[in-house]
């Protein structure tokens, strides 16, 4: 995924101090660790750009399995709201460790509930075991069902302490240099669960704090009779007028932009995380993908939460959008080499990271290592294509040069002890 996407074969990656410093075949290599990747593939550790990790211990709920968006929301915000601080380290452990196996390096979170004492800070501790680069934003809600918004009163916060919060995050947590582990965005939910207010006053500080913005948009059809609705305009004119366009935005979903919302995404650098399975999964429709990526809008993956999903794997991810866009568009619509790019390149560039996303040389050493030796995957004649169908767990994968998992478990924390955890944790919110 370098600026000609090279792909080249029988070379070796010398690695240091977590950046990639050369690439070329029969590298001298005395004193060094080394690691033998001979019939694998190697790729840039995959990007997911938008994800709920706390919704990790709440999947597959038997109530909500068959809703729509609005309909699965009210059946899980009541056991969301019973969650602890420690349900959130949980959840966070789990869904990480799960995303590591899938080949992913660098993540997105958007927690925007925060029962029982729960911070931000609970995410950013588990996320720190794990060893991902992450990027967790500080979302919230506002307006509940007595005001007309769609969240329980409980779980709705007053808007000044939102911002008090949202500032002292920023000041103990965010790094903005480059090869950063953590970085810190604000997310205020949606349109139907904050105040107008509130997406222009956070849009203020961000920017004179200098942090990215996320939000979801354009979802389904619901989403958008509830902009019109309320707001008097779809949701990229309110988005707009909020100033919740330019390069350090990027909006989750945006299954129902048009076409014009499209060409103002793309003029004014707004990016897009695409969360194709669930999407499905909540039958809100196909994104139009195919259509921003050819007006110059920046695509990016996400595998969204585990209870719109029931999974946090980048590789059905990227697959997933490859397919809809075929069905959608035909079967030249989307190559299998595109989809990879958007789940690497394309997730970089939308968390404002040029110093990831490729394997080149001066980038961070985020490389996953995809053993593609086996039976799933024997008798293809293209790797690159069969990644998308073939293995669904990566073999090694290094996060800016660090071996977070290895020979096909997790090497950072012991897998069984966060079963066990969630386990524990699940028993208790079923009760």
């Amino acid at each position: 995924m370098d600026s000609s996407r090279r792909e080249v074969r029988d070379v070796d990656l010398r690695i240091r101090d977590g950046v990639v410093v050369e690439i070329g075949p029969n590298l001298a290599a005395p004193d060094v660790e080394a690691i033998d990747a001979a019939g694998c593939l190697v790729t840039p550790g995959l990007v997911n750009t938008h994800h709920h990790l706390f919704q990790t211990l709440t999947r597959a709920v038997p109530a909500a399995q068959d809703a729509l968006l609005f309909g699965w929301l009210r059946t899980l915000y009541p056991i969301w709201a019973r969650m602890t601080p420690e349900d959130i380290r949980v959840s966070t452990r789990l869904g990480l460790a799960e995303l590591a196996l899938s080949g992913c390096t660098m993540t997105s979170d958007h927690l925007y509930l925060f029962p029982n004492g729960a911070r931000l800070d609970d995410s950013i501790e588990a996320a720190a075991e794990i060893g991902l680069r992450f990027h967790p934003t500080r979302g919230s809600m506002s307006i509940g069902e007595s005001n007309g918004g769609l969240p329980p009163d409980s779980l709705v916060e007053h808007e000044a302490e939102i911002l008090k919060d949202s500032a002292r995050l920023i000041g103990a947590f965010h790094d903005p240099s480059e090869g950063s582990m953590l970085r810190i965005g604000l997310a205020p939910c949606s349109p139907f669960s904050v105040s107008r207010e509130l997406m222009r006053d956070t849009a203020i500080l961000a920017r004179a704090r200098g942090v990215r913005l996320h939000t979801h948009l354009a979802e389904n059809d619901e989403d958008i009779a509830y902009s019109l609705a309320t707001f008097g305009c779809r949701p990229g004119e309110y988005a707009e007028q909020l100033g919740w366009t330019g390069d350090d935005v990027w909006h989750a979903h945006c299954v129902k932009l048009d076409g014009r919302e499209i060409d103002l995404f793309a003029r004014t650098g707004t990016g897009v995380a695409h969360c194709p399975c669930s999407n499905c999964r909540l039958g809100s429709g196909i994104a139009p993908v195919r259509a921003m990526r050819d007006a110059g809008v920046r695509v990016a993956l996400g595998v969204d939460g585990s209870a719109s999903n029931d999974a946090g794997d980048l590789v059905s991810e990227a697959r997933q959008l490859m397919l809809l866009q075929r069905v959608a568009q035909g079967a030249d619509a989307m190559s299998a080499r595109e989809a990879l790019e958007i789940a690497t390149l394309g997730g970089a560039q939308v968390l404002g990271r040029p110093e990831c996303g490729a394997l080149a040389v001066g980038m961070r050493a985020d490389v996953a290592i995809w053993d593609i030796s086996g039976l799933d995957t024997a008798g293809s004649w293209d790797p690159v294509a069969l990644l998308l169908a073939g293995p669904r767990r990566v073999r090694d994968l290094l996060v800016d040069g660090r071996r977070i998992v290895s020979g096909g478990q997790l090497a950072s924390y012991d897998s069984h002890s966060i079963v066990q955890q969630a386990d524990r944790c699940l028993q208790r919110l079923m009760r």
